[in-house]
């Protein structure tokens, strides 16, 4: 699987054709999945285009990239620093009347069991996000592990070495305790395209978009995410 993040915590000036109004994220939604992308993670904004997790920044977002993309599963962040903040967040995501079909929730975040437990109840799905052997165990230790749609291995070291150490690492913990979910394997920046080939090699699930990194794989910019949508596919072709 192939997934599109179309924008995370990033501003304008990092791209030119980042999206980030529920309008931009429709079209940018329908171009990615137009290019090849089989779902859509993205970060909800709100006023002044800043992060949103408000039930009506989550409910209009929904609305514009459902009607945009039809059928096409997509997620949120529920990051720790997406205002109001810490455990308060979690107000916000009680009162969700639209769902979206799953969350992503960072598993060195101090609150990361209870919001589980939040999406759970909801019946959202969960993208358990590790970072880490620490939060690979953290995660094994979570009563509801074996409920979470996928695990979402993020590694965000930039020196390759020690980004692969931490990655196999991650899986070591994984394999040991016989955790079976789907693997979502995505790297950052200067990584974005070697762990997409690793991914490739392994069979895991992926994902590519200018939240990750804005450069193709020659190390021009992108146009944008379709354009980083099209370069994955022709990679794994």
């Amino acid at each position: 699987m192939l997934q599109a993040c179309l924008n995370g915590g990033r501003r304008r000036d990092y791209h030119p054709t980042l999206p980030l109004s529920a309008d931009e994220l429709a079209a940018d939604a329908r171009a990615v999945v137009a290019a090849g992308a089989e779902q859509i993670h993205l970060h909800v904004r709100g006023a002044a285009s800043k992060e949103s997790l408000h039930p009506d920044d989550v409910t209009s977002t929904l609305a514009a990239v459902r009607q945009a993309v039809p059928g096409v599963p997509i997620g949120l962040s529920t990051g720790w620093w997406i205002p109001p903040k810490g455990r308060a967040r979690q107000e916000h995501i009680r009162a969700w009347q639209a769902l979206p079909d799953y969350v992503s929730i960072n598993l060195i975040e101090e609150d990361s069991a209870e919001v589980i437990d939040l999406a759970l109840s909801k019946g959202i799905g969960v993208e358990a996000g590790i970072w880490s052997a620490a939060d690979a165990e953290r995660f094994i230790a979570h009563p509801g592990a074996s409920r979470c749609l996928r695990v979402l291995i993020e590694i965000n070291e930039q020196d390759l070495p020690v980004a692969m150490a931490s990655y196999r690492a991650v899986v070591d913990v994984l394999n040991r305790a016989g955790n079976h979910l789907p693997r979502l394997l995505h790297g950052s920046n200067a990584t974005m395209w070697h762990f997409y080939r690793e991914a490739l090699a392994r069979g895991l699930d992926a994902r590519i978009g200018l939240e990750d990194d804005k450069h193709l794989p020659s190390g021009q910019v992108a146009e944008g995410n379709a354009a980083l949508i099209r370069a994955a596919r022709a990679l794994a072709a």
